[in-house]
């Protein structure tokens, strides 16, 4: 060793002896090992959307579905209520008489038009809570997703549940 270093360079720092040292540092690494290889076991918390789907719950409130009759006449008879409670005021309809060659519902009138603009509905539940006739549920419909405004006007049409089936499997639309 040269001597131009000094004293201080030969003096050595107390610090931990090398195997306790390397003892800790095996244990921690133990420890952190131990925590990842515990989530391979464990069941994966994300589906493969849309291959594989989540299952709603009961309560979800999703796309607006028009319910008929079993006999295939519609259950709305244009009441208004489902309008009138709306917070949002996203509900639109107008009225029509039933003659006897043409029903369309079981009482006087039924909705010559019912609209539903989705941009403005806050889903609240509140036109199914306020519907007499249970015409008017919030379905498990939560593909919504579009590149225009405009199609997010649902018309009766789109609503209405198809004869003999207890829900919309999904809404088509013309594009």
């Amino acid at each position: 060793m040269p001597s131009s270093y000094g004293p201080c360079a030969s003096k050595i720092t107390p610090s931990v002896p090398k195997s306790r040292r390397e003892r800790r540092m095996i244990s921690e690494l133990m420890k952190g090992l131990s925590i990842t290889l515990s989530h391979f076991f464990k069941k994966p918390v994300t589906l493969q959307y849309p291959e594989v789907r989540m299952e709603m719950y009961p309560r979800f409130r999703g796309l607006h579905e028009l319910h008929r009759y079993e006999n295939g006449l519609e259950r709305c008879v244009c009441c208004g209520l489902c309008a009138a409670v709306c917070p949002a005021d996203a509900i639109y309809m107008e009225a029509a008489e039933n003659t006897e060659t043409e029903r369309y519902s079981a009482g006087e009138r039924y909705a010559k038009r019912y609209d539903i603009d989705m941009l403005r509905c806050i889903f609240c539940g509140y036109c199914e809570e306020a519907c007499p006739e249970d015409a008017i549920f919030l379905g498990h419909n939560f593909e919504l997703s579009d590149y225009s405004r405009d199609s997010f006007m649902y018309t009766k049409e789109q609503l209405l549940v198809p004869v003999g089936q207890t829900h919309t499997p999904g809404i088509v639309r013309g594009r």
